[in-house]
This record gives C-alpha cells, structure tokens and sequence, in this order.
C-alpha cells in the first residue's frame, strides 16, 4: 500500500523541501500553501497523512486540525511550529494531533515519525477490516454455505440490506427464506428495533387481519381490549411476510395501502395509525402465476418486488453439503450427548446421491435422526433415514470382499444393465465399451449387425 501525504505550509521552501524528501522515502505527496486550500483538498479524500503549519493566514494548522479530526479522526497530523509556539503545538495534540515539530525540521526525525504513524494508521485500518469482517460473518452465520449460488446471494443481500426496498424473497419450501430475512434486518440501519415475523399460511383470513392491523375492544367477538398489530410492534423496524402468497384479495388490498400510504386503522377503529416498517416478504409459490388465476393482486406483486431475491434449492448447490453436515452433526450431537466424529463414505455417497427436495430443512432432520439413531462415533447409510438409503442403493452395486476381478466384471455388468433396464447401449455407452463386447461379456452369443463397433 502506497501512502499518500499532504503538507501544507505557506513558506514554499519548506512545504517544497519537505516534499522532495518524503517522495524519496516513497509516499506520495500533495501540497498547499494556505489552509483553506488544505482543507480542499483533504475533503476530496485519499489523504493518510497531513502535515500542517501551525501559524498561517486564514485558516490556520489548529482549526484545520479540528476540522480533519471531525471529518476522520483516525487520520494522523503533525503539527509544524517555530520555537516560541511549543505550547500551542502541544496543546493541538490534546486536541488530536499526533505530534509535532520544531522548525527548521529535522528530516530524519521526519521520516521516522511519519513512518510511525503510517504504521498505526495501517494497524487501525487492518484492525478495523477485521472487526468489519467479522461482524459480516457473523449476521450472515446462520446461513452456510461458500458455493458459487450462496456466495451470490450474501452479495446480494449485502448491497440490499442498507436499503429501505421492499425485498421478495422466493424459493422451495426449506431453502432458508426465513434466515435470509434475518441477515437482511441484522446487516440494515434497522438492526436496533424490532423484526416482527407473520407466517402468513398459518393464520386464517379474520385472525391474520387482527394480527396485522391490531384491533380495538370490541370490533368483533372475544376482542376484550385494544391490541396493537405487528405494523405498530415492527415501527421504525422489520416485518418479515412469510409465505406472503397465502393470504387472501381482501388482506391483500389493506397491505397494498399500508405500502403506498404508510399508514392504517386498527380493525374496528377510527385512528388512523402511521407507521414507518421495511416490507420483507418471501413465498414459496409462482405469483406471477398465482397474478394470472386471479389469486394476487398484481399491483401488490408490484410493490413487494421491488428487490427479488431466489434462494437456491439444496441440489443445485450440492458443493456446500460438507459444511451443511458438520454444522447439523455438531449441533445434535452436542443436543444428544454423543461423541460423532464424522459420517463414513457410503453414507456421504448416499447425501449426494439423494436430490433433498425438502432442501436444508430436510437435510438437517436427517441428521438430527442420524444422530439420534448412530450405534458409533461415526455415521453409516444404516442410520440415514430409508428415503435416502433407497435413493443411495438404486446407484450402488455390491460386490462382496474375496470376489474374483472376473466375477466382480460379471457383477458389474449385470448390476448395471439391471439399474438401466435392460437397455444394453445406455449400459455400453455408461461402462465405456462396445455393446458387442458388453453382449459377449455377459457370455450371450455374438449379435449380428450390432449398432456400436467394436472398442
């Protein structure tokens, strides 16, 4: 990293002479002669180092200090000063200068000073990208994964979360749309207040209102008291839709005002309620094609889409299963008191072979009941659950230890056109060889006119 340094200093002389001997120690250097001109060009940016005068007309090196340490406190200033202003210069450095010189400057001791506070000033920013690093890393720890789909979906998430846009967040049931809506809260100016969550589907039509809008005593049987909806519980805050899909046209006209009016009544009042709520929505379901059944209202579709953001199903993002199954066996192990140590090759093979069309959620019961149902330390096919053994066996063939290579050929042969029904060229063409020497190796009789030649 190439630090960049700015003197300034109304004598020439010096401003230039001090030039000339930082560039040779290899900064870059920008000049100016006054401080106003300094302060200009300190706010267009890429400044790590100012050296100021002290006494200059105009704006002098004090109020310039005090300017650069409202604007960006961490940037290091060293205060120039003739012999009879000591006590100012010191004084600047309570006030956040890094230090100062006498002049005539003594070049050497300012080479060695600067190259002091660069190395501060570098600490603090790698300290800084670290702690910056790790606080990213840590909304983001409830969603695993590092392949290429999930990596564009923390990016995602990332450039949108600052925002206020309404996001609709859309993928399979258990791609972990719910986790996704808290990374969004967790990483926006948001954060500090509340994230309401509503599952939507699991609430009928009357109940879902009430829940949403709050409702006054009174405004329907067994309502007692006044309750506040999640609209004025996720104020200033987050509300996650969950399933947003399900809801009914008369629920979905009344979201449709809170969005375009920011405002609402409680069901049965009169107040009209404001209230300032980021919309996160997220369904599992085509709307585009629930718009053309007349099942959701377009406009609505419209306003929730602002930011569209797919979560990937499970089997097109096979690369992030390792860390997916070390997460879950640690966490059911730990809940169960048992010491697992890994699972074992057949039963990683029978993970991958198996398409998990309940995605994540499906693949952690999984290994909640492996856990559960593990003999040893470590986990086998046997203590998979027999949707994923079944799948795991249709692509495994069996050849038991002592066979011979010959009848282990014959095994592998028959197994295979078994698995591909009898079909002889898909078996050829998946074992590499002829289907004429596939037909003479399973001991038929040579085929006449075969359609592969020979390999």
């Amino acid at each position: 990293m190439k630090f960049k340094i700015l003197i300034v200093d109304d004598e020439k002389n010096i401003r230039e002479g001090l030039a000339a001997s930082l560039e040779m120690d290899g900064y870059d250097v920008v000049t100016a002669a006054l401080g106003d001109e300094g302060w200009k060009r300190f706010q267009k940016g890429d400044i790590d180092l100012v050296i100021t005068d002290l006494r200059m007309p105009g704006l002098n090196g004090e109020d310039l200090l005090k300017r650069i340490m409202v604007e960006s406190p961490g940037i290091p200033v060293i205060m120039l000063t003739g012999h009879g202003t000591v006590e100012t210069a010191v004084a600047a450095m309570r006030n956040g200068a890094y230090d100062f010189l006498t002049k005539p400057v003594n070049l050497d001791r300012l080479s060695l000073l600067v190259k002091r506070a660069l190395q501060n000033r570098e600490l603090i920013l790698k300290h800084r990208r670290i702690e910056e690093e790790l606080e990213h890393q840590k909304q983001f720890q409830t969603i695993i994964g590092t392949s290429a789909p999930m990596r564009k979906v923390f990016d995602t998430i990332s450039r949108v979360a600052p925002s206020k846009a309404s996001i609709l967040i859309t993928g399979e049931s258990g791609v972990g749309k719910e986790r996704v809506a808290d990374a969004i809260h967790a990483l926006s100016p948001r954060r500090e207040k509340p994230l309401i969550k509503v599952h939507c589907a699991a609430l009928s039509a009357g109940i879902l209102e009430s829940e949403l809008f709050g409702h006054e005593k009174g405004a329907f049987t067994g309502a007692s008291g006044r309750r506040r909806g999640r609209f004025e519980l996720a104020n200033e805050g987050t509300l996650f839709l969950d399933e947003i899909g399900e809801i009914d046209q008369n629920i979905q006209i009344k979201l449709l005002r809170v969005l375009q009016e920011k405002e609402f009544e409680r069901v049965g009042g009169e107040e009209t309620i404001e209230t300032d709520v980021r919309i996160v929505a997220a369904t599992n379901k085509d709307l585009k094609a629930e718009i053309e059944k007349g099942a959701f209202r377009e406009d609505l579709y419209f306003r929730l889409n602002v930011i569209n953001l797919m979560i990937p199903p499970l089997r097109e993002r096979k690369d992030d299963l390792p860390l997916l199954i070390t997460a879950f066996l640690k966490e059911f192990a730990g809940e169960n008191n048992k010491s697992i140590e890994g699972i074992d090759e057949r039963a990683r093979s029978a993970i991958y072979a198996y398409d998990w069309p309940g995605n994540v959620r499906e693949l952690r019961n999984c290994m909640e009941s492996a856990v559960v149902m593990a003999k040893g330390s470590v986990i086998t096919e046997d203590d998979l659950p027999p949707t994923v053994r079944t799948k795991s066996e249709e692509g495994w063939i069996r050849i038991p230890l002592g066979t011979t290579l010959e009848n282990a050929e014959k095994i592998i042969l028959r197994d295979t056109l078994s698995f591909l029904k009898g079909n002889k060229s898909k078996t050829a063409e998946v074992l590499a060889i002829g289907r004429k020497t596939l037909h003479r190796k399973l001991g038929g009789k040579p085929e006449e006119n075969p359609e592969e030649p020979e390999t």
